[in-house]
């Protein structure tokens, strides 16, 4: 399945579920690759992400995110970040994040003990209120209890877990990537990476307000383009396998946030990696 990521759509929304918000780079269009259909590719946009829980707890719950993904990685792959691209990923991810050093390397060594159990990665595929789609990537070691707690969450929330390929065919897999804008050239860069597979390349704003640059390719082309910023020494400040909704649904604010209400409680169990849905 993958490193789990979060996908979304531009969208004004009250202040208690504030969160990253996308918008064109260079004015009012999105560059893509020439050869695609611009229509089709044009806008680019993230979901925002849902925080109604505290700055501390949500910094524990990426943590232990990271954790898992670093288990995950080394199971597959080996503890040698140079050998390993997606630990080498992980571990930059979790340098964005201000994960101390310590308990990275602690991580890693654990997973590396033959003694430290492995994780099913799953996604699961809902409806939210008011016929929402979600998406739900969860990595767990006891898959009965993962499933009733997700088939939970979706029922108080308002919504019903659904069946395999139920839902996933709204959403296209792609590889995201953001950038430190200090000292890049996006015209040039964007001409470098076209043959690596970048398909979209925009600006958008982090959750402390930071400009940041948004390159997305294919699922595909993950790896070419992760390869071409590292040999043109540009390290990512994030970059992620994530679900993009192909058509967003617009709500308005009261029915927006029943909806954020269950994408929140999802992404707060301890077995939920990432949550994406098509919420505009």
């Amino acid at each position: 399945m993958g490193a789990p990521v979060t996908a979304a759509v531009e969208r004004p929304l009250r202040a208690d579920y504030a969160g990253p918000s996308e918008t064109p780079f260079a004015g009012s269009t999105t560059r893509s690759h020439p050869s695609l259909n611009r229509e089709a590719m044009g806008r680019i946009f993230e979901t925002r992400k849902a925080t109604m829980f505290a700055r501390w707890d949500r910094m524990s719950k990426m943590f232990a995110r990271i954790g898992k993904e670093i288990t995950i990685a080394v199971k597959k792959g080996g503890p040698n970040p140079e050998a390993n691209p997606a630990l080498r990923r992980v571990i930059q991810n979790a340098r964005a994040a201000n994960m101390p050093k310590d308990k990275v390397e602690s991580a890693i060594k654990k997973a590396s003990g033959h003694d430290m159990a492995g994780y099913e990665e799953i996604l699961y595929e809902g409806y939210g209120p008011h016929g929402v789609a979600i998406l739900v990537e969860a990595a767990t070691d006891n898959t009965v209890r993962t499933v009733g707690n997700i088939r939970h969450h979706f029922t108080k929330g308002g919504g019903n877990l659904s069946s395999s390929n139920s839902v996933a065919f709204q959403f296209k897999r792609m590889g995201v990537f953001r950038l430190n804008p200090a000292g890049v050239d996006a015209e040039a860069l964007e001409l470098d990476l076209i043959d690596a597979g970048l398909e979209e390349l925009g600006e958008s704003t982090g959750e402390k307000g930071d400009t940041q640059l948004l390159l997305r390719c294919a699922f595909a082309d993950f790896g070419h383009v992760a390869k071409a910023l590292e040999d043109r020494k540009i390290t990512p400040l994030s970059s992620e396998l994530e679900y993009i909704p192909q058509t967003p649904m617009h709500l308005p604010d009261d029915q927006a946030n029943m909806v954020l209400k269950l994408v929140d409680s999802l992404e707060q169990d301890e077995d939920v990696q990432k949550v994406f849905h098509n919420l505009g």
